[in-house]
């Protein structure tokens, strides 16, 4: 099923895409979510407007791009966003946030799969790699700031950032435990029981029928 993404999705596209998905993911997650909205022929065509007018403001040729990034190459960008104690965001900032920060600052538009990030999921001080057209790269700074507050030092931020993955490998950690844990208990459980005598069970009947046989012939002889 074609849909239009609404908002950059991970691993599925950014916004504006139009992506083929399957019919329960799209019915079930991207609509009910407004994720995405499914891709009519009217909004197809809309959608291809908006893509051609954005290119008119793309660098088209190497000496456009050097102007570009002239313009924009000590441009810093701030995104001010919630987090939590360690750092980490209630979501994140994607290559789409990028590009219309760029845009309101500096009215420049660049292509946003040629900007070489993943999504940014914690505070703190990023640069973010832009190729605006061959052979012409440029790094912009990006600024991830906790919503109402500033930026800690440096220092500061690496220790959170050094808390935050020991809770992921501790919480890893007992995951895997808990795991072990389940597995040797399946296993116990699946033992065959081995079955143990009755105290003072009677004799089979053949061992008693054999022993008067036994007698017998001792007397016989």
């Amino acid at each position: 099923m074609e849909v239009i993404l609404l908002t950059d999705v991970d691993k599925i596209g950014l916004r504006g895409d139009l992506v083929n998905v399957a019919r329960g993911y799209a019915r079930n997650f991207l609509l009910p979510r407004r994720l995405a909205e499914e891709a009519t022929p009217a909004k197809v065509t809309e959608l291809r407007k908006r893509e051609g007018q954005r290119a008119r403001h793309e660098a088209q040729s190497f000496e456009q791009a050097r102007e570009i990034a002239e313009r924009i190459g000590q441009t810093e960008l701030r995104f001010d966003v919630k987090a939590g104690p360690t750092g980490a965001l209630f979501g994140s900032v994607t290559p789409t946030d990028i590009v219309d920060e760029l845009w309101k600052q500096q009215k420049v538009r660049v292509d946003r799969r040629k900007i070489g990030m993943d999504n940014i999921k914690r505070i703190g001080r990023h640069t973010v790699p832009i190729e605006l057209f061959t052979d012409v790269q440029i790094e912009v700074r990006a600024l991830v700031v906790p919503e109402g507050g500033e930026l800690p030092p440096e220092e500061e931020l690496e220790a959170m950032e050094a808390a935050a993955r020991a809770e992921e490998d501790a919480a890893a950690a007992a995951a895997a435990a808990a795991q072990h844990t389940e597995v040797q208990e399946f296993l116990a459980d699946d033992q065959p029981e081995t079955e143990t005598p009755e105290p003072n069970a009677p004799e089979p009947a053949a061992e008693r029928d054999a022993e008067p046989v036994a007698a017998e012939t001792e007397s016989s002889q």
